[in-house]
């Protein structure tokens, strides 16, 4: 049973079902394209809230799986591992208490301070009149500062928002009350410039296996343009963090691990750092997430050679390392298609059909993930912001971002005469392209 309901959690289900171990799958409350194609049984259900727990309880009772998943961060915020797990149900995420790694910023500001984890400079604030004359007097010594306000709590990937002035910071304060409950504790950081990357590891509490790498871009519009979104693709590996692998590793990732061990609350699951090289080549945490990230998920995960539900037991056991947990040498880039409107009001384009998804699936090395979309008899129609993830998955970073590419452009939102709307499907251009720039034969093809 996995806890979810977009591409993320559609990208998972392919990799349970690669295993010999599993014969159902349910997704819940899943989405409708999950449930097409598939190899062995895919079913979704609805009846639930991923904020309720209970709601979440009376499904597993319902289907009395043999392992839940909980994949989602308001499910994990909301104390879902715990309640399944007092119920007797085998699962896999961290608890509540471990996962406030993610749902609580200002907590992990702190944590990482107390664990002398590289990040960010901040000051965290719940009084928004401090908070002005605080960024007053940062603007006062630098009026170039650059800095990022970011709600405490969960926003959808929305929440951490940029100010280049004085005045963009101010506005910004305010703007943390339209976060509410989220947005009551905020911090301000020091801005940081340089590339960004992704990187996840599974664990037991102690031990500790790594995925490849991977780089999200959050922005709407290409060359990071626009306002922060949930992700607009995602590349895996990435070359920007060649060299530097033992270090994150270690140093950002098991020193958090053990951490949360020390402090009572191991942590079972998987672990994703957000974190960012400067130009210097430091190496700084920007956050930390309790799950698989939502679009890397899609382009890292097909990677794994080995069977994901044997690591995920291996996990729960106590026994990660003694799994095998090796990666093929192929380079996978995922596009994600949006409702235009997104990340704000696509009400609009609510109902409107979607087509060349067939046509899209049909190219070699492609997949392509659901998200935004209902399914109704031979017409699928857009149902969210985010619709769909196309995958490309290729030799080097250039095949792979030709075969997504390619797959994505089939696609479009139509009317009902089936004529082409324009500028209602959306797409960022450049998902891998500073990796294709900096690409020469034979770097993603070493030794994992």
């Amino acid at each position: 049973m996995i806890i979810g309901s977009g591409a993320r959690e559609h990208a998972l289900s392919i990799a349970y079902e690669r295993s010999p171990l599993v014969k159902e799958i349910l997704a819940t409350p899943g989405n409708d394209f999950m449930i097409f194609n598939r190899d062995k049984p895919v079913a979704i259900d609805k009846n639930c809230s991923l904020k309720d727990p209970n709601s979440l309880l009376d499904l597993a009772k319902k289907y009395s799986p043999d392992l839940i998943d909980v994949a989602q961060d308001d499910a994990l915020a909301a104390g879902t591992v715990d309640l399944l797990k007092h119920n007797g149900f085998d699962v896999f995420g961290p608890t509540r208490e471990a996962a406030r790694i993610e749902w609580d910023k200002a907590w992990s500001r702190e944590f990482m301070k107390r664990h002398s984890i590289p990040s960010p400079e901040y000051e965290i604030f719940s009084d928004h009149w401090k908070a002005s004359d605080y960024v007053e007097q940062v603007y006062d010594k630098d009026p170039t500062k650059f800095l990022y306000i970011k709600a405490s709590g969960l926003c959808g990937g929305k929440g951490a928002l940029e100010a280049v002035s004085l005045r963009s910071a101010l506005r910004i304060i305010r703007e943390m009350a339209d976060f509410e409950e989220a947005g009551e504790t905020f911090l301000v950081e020091e801005g940081l410039f340089g590339d960004e990357f992704s990187y996840f590891a599974i664990t037991d509490g102690t031990n500790c296996r790594f995925f490849s790498s991977a780089k999200d871009y959050k922005r709407l519009k290409t060359n990071d343009a626009g306002p922060q979104t949930g992700g607009m693709g995602a590349i895996s590996p990435t070359l920007i963090t060649r060299g530097l692998e033992e270090y994150i590793q270690q140093e950002l990732i098991q020193k958090a691990i053990d951490g949360l061990r020390q402090e009572g609350n191991p942590f079972t699951g998987i672990l994703y750092l957000g974190g960012i090289i400067t130009p210097k080549k430091e190496v700084k945490v920007i956050e930390y997430n309790a799950r698989w990230g939502d679009p890397e998920c899609q382009a890292v995960l097909p990677g794994l050679k080995d069977d994901y539900c044997e690591a995920v037991l291996a996990s729960l056991e106590g026994k990660l390392n003694e799994v095998e947990f090796r990666f093929n040498d192929k380079v996978r880039v995922c596009v994600v298609g949006v409702a235009n409107g997104y990340p704000y009001d696509y009400s609009e384009n609510i109902g409107n059909k979607i087509v060349g998804i067939n046509n899209a699936r049909s190219i070699k090395g492609v997949q392509v993930l659901g998200a935004g979309m209902e399914v109704s008899f031979d017409s699928t129609q857009v149902s969210g912001g985010r619709l769909l993830s196309v995958v490309g998955e290729g030799e080097d970073v250039i095949h792979a971002r030709e075969r997504a590419y390619k797959a994505i452009k089939q696609i479009a939102i139509v009317d009902e005469k089936s004529k082409v709307l324009n500028g209602e499907f959306y797409y960022r251009e450049d998902i891998g392209k500073k990796d294709e720039a900096l690409y020469k034969p034979g770097l993603f093809h070493l030794k994992k």
